[in-house]
């Protein structure tokens, strides 16, 4: 499993979440699988649910969804649409490790972690609408495996109380992700920022979980300090699928990887030096070579004193360091003569 591996060594994790974007066809899931380990995802994911796992098959007002992506569905008929067949489930992990990449799931409930425990899943992610399930949380948790959590609309407290439910259960590694449960979402609802708190406050691994448009706040998360991020994926928006107007489509995402990757190397690792560095690096050397330092700027005499007119600062290297400049020029005198164009030492210098 990448998981682990990549947490350690401060390296961001990619995942690539499939959701409803196979529109009900299981060749188009795994074109999708296909395609997610072409444009880099580290992680292939997938929904474990069923409609009637999820809610009932209520008609009355407080099922019918209002305003948004999905505006006047009702969440039965809306899940029954996008749910993935489980059975689909052991085809996709074996396609998706296969090429490479890790398999992940999320579980909406008991018999849904029994099912992928069935076929060997390595790890589980907890919706952001299920921070709340706490039950959920401790049955995923008692398997020992990892687990992300997905915090959209959580309180400081419920994401506590999230976490303290799964160490309880003696789960091996917790990663949380920051997210705005909002589709699509909105820059300006991100809060970004909340990710370095996040860090802080919980003491454990900080992703983001993203629904905007675009690749924008991907490369930010990654600035600030990110170690999983996950996006929704599909081949092409013109799919029209269920989740289709948010995700990236195969291009896109390959694009998002490559910025992510980019910005990763830029910021260098998350171990504990945090990437930190002064100084030259060996990419440096010829720039460094670029350096002001003192030069002879006219033919000097042995013992004609150094001023302005006759020593400068300039570029390249090579000569006294420019901090001894004030001292030369305070009436120091050449030891010897010094061409034009001589950088200066100190054996020039009359004693």
């Amino acid at each position: 499993m990448k998981l682990h591996k990549y947490l350690e060594e401060g390296k961001i994790y990619i995942i690539a979440e499939m959701s409803g974007n196979h529109g009900g066809s299981l060749e188009k899931a795994l074109e999708i699988v296909r395609a997610a380990a072409k444009a880099g995802a580290d992680c292939l994911k997938t929904q474990t649910y069923t409609a009637d796992t999820l809610t009932i098959n209520a008609h009355t007002e407080p099922f019918l969804l209002r305003d948004g992506l999905w505006d006047r569905q009702y969440l039965y008929d809306l899940y029954r649409k996008a749910g993935t067949p489980w059975e689909w489930m052991p085809v996709i992990k074996k396609e998706a490790e296969a090429l490479g990449m890790d398999f992940l799931s999320t579980p909406f409930d008991d018999t849904a972690v029994d099912f992928l425990e069935g076929i060997g899943e390595e790890f589980y992610k907890i919706a952001s609408f299920e921070l709340v399930d706490i039950p959920l949380i401790k049955k995923a948790a008692s398997t020992g495996k990892p687990l992300i959590i997905s915090c959209g609309m959580g309180t400081p407290e419920e994401i506590q109380e999230a976490l303290d439910a799964a160490k309880s259960e003696g789960t091996g590694q917790v990663v949380l992700l920051k997210c705005c449960s909002a589709y699509p979402t909105d820059y300006e609802t991100m809060h970004l920022r909340t990710i370095t708190d996040m860090k802080e406050r919980f003491g454990v691994p900080v992703g983001l979980s993203d629904h905007s448009i675009g690749t924008t706040a991907d490369i930010a998360a990654a600035a600030l300090g990110a170690q999983v991020i996950e996006k929704h994926f599909c081949i092409s928006r013109q799919d029209n699928t269920v989740d289709s107007a948010f995700s990236l489509s195969k291009d896109e995402f390959a694009q998002m990887v490559q910025a992510v990757r980019n910005t990763e190397k830029a910021l260098g690792n998350c171990s504990p030096s945090g990437g930190v560095s002064y100084g030259p690096s060996a990419e440096e050397a010829q720039s460094y070579s670029l350096r002001r330092s003192i030069y002879a700027v006219k033919d000097i005499a042995a013992g004609e004193p150094f001023t302005r007119e006759n020593i400068r600062c300039i570029r390249p290297s090579g000569g006294l360091h420019p901090r001894y400049y004030e001292e030369l020029i305070g009436g120091k005198r050449a030891g010897r003569a010094i061409p034009f164009g001589t950088p200066l030492h100190m054996d020039d210098i009359q004693q």
